[in-house]
C-alpha cells in the first residue's frame, strides 16, 4: 500500500512539474473550475489526505504547497526507488552465492542400506538421510506400513516393517574430489 501511494505521489509530482501556467496564487481548485483545464493532469490527479483518496482539484491547496507535495513525493520515490536497487542487488549476490554454493553429483559421496525388520532407518554419524523406502513386505507380517517421519538423521515408519532401504549421503572432503574445471 505504502508501495502504491508513493507512485501516486510520483506521478502527482511528474504532473505538476508539467503544469507551469498554474499561476502561483490561484489554488488548484481555482485552476481546474475552468472547463478547459478539466481535463489536465493535475485535475485529474487524486491524493490520499489523512487515509482518504481525494481529488486534487477538490482541495484549497496552494500551487506552491501542491510543487512542495509533489516534489516531497518525487524525493520519497527516489530513495524508495534506490532502496529497491539495493535490495535487488543483494538478491542477486545471494542466488549468484547460492548458485556457486549448490553440489554436484560428484560432490557427495552416498550410500544405500538395508535394514530388516525395523520401524526406524537411520544413517552412520556425518552422513545426511536422503531418502527412506519400504522395500519388502508380506501380508501376514502386516503389509504396507505408512512413513510417519523423516529429518535429516532418521525415517520412521508407523509399525516395524520387514525391509526398508535408506540412503545416506555426505559431500566428499574438498581434498579427495577431482577438479573437472
Amino acid at each position: 500500500m505504502r508501495s502504491l501511494s508513493i507512485l501516486a505521489s510520483a506521478g502527482l509530482a511528474l504532473s505538476l512539474a508539467g503544469c507551469m501556467s498554474i499561476p502561483k496564487s490561484m489554488t488548484v481548485a481555482e485552476y481546474c473550475a475552468n472547463p478547459d483545464k478539466a481535463y489536465d493532469n493535475v485535475c485529474r490527479l487524486k491524493v490520499e489526505i489523512d487515509g482518504n483518496s481525494t481529488a486534487l482539484a477538490d482541495t484549497n491547496m496552494s500551487l506552491n504547497k501542491a510543487r512542495m507535495l509533489a516534489n516531497n513525493a518525487l524525493s520519497a520515490a527516489n530513495s524508495a526507488q534506490m532502496s529497491a536497487d539495493r535490495a535487488q542487488g543483494t538478491a542477486d549476490n545471494a542466488l549468484s552465492l547460492a548458485r556457486d554454493a549448490m553440489l554436484k553429483r560428484d560432490d557427495l559421496l552416498c550410500k544405500t542400506s538395508t535394514i530388516q525388520k525395523s520401524t526406524i532407518g537411520t544413517c552412520e554419524p556425518s552422513y545426511t538421510l536422503m531418502g527412506c523406502t519400504q522395500t519388502r513386505y508380506t501380508t501376514r507380517s502386516g503389509g504396507l506400513s505408512f512413513l510417519r517421519e523423516v529429518n535429516s538423521e532418521r525415517c520412521r515408519f508407523n509399525s516395524q516393517v520387514l525391509e526398508m532401504q535408506v540412503q545416506c549421503c555426505r559431500a566428499v572432503p574438498t581434498t579427495t574430489r577431482t577438479s573437472g574445471y
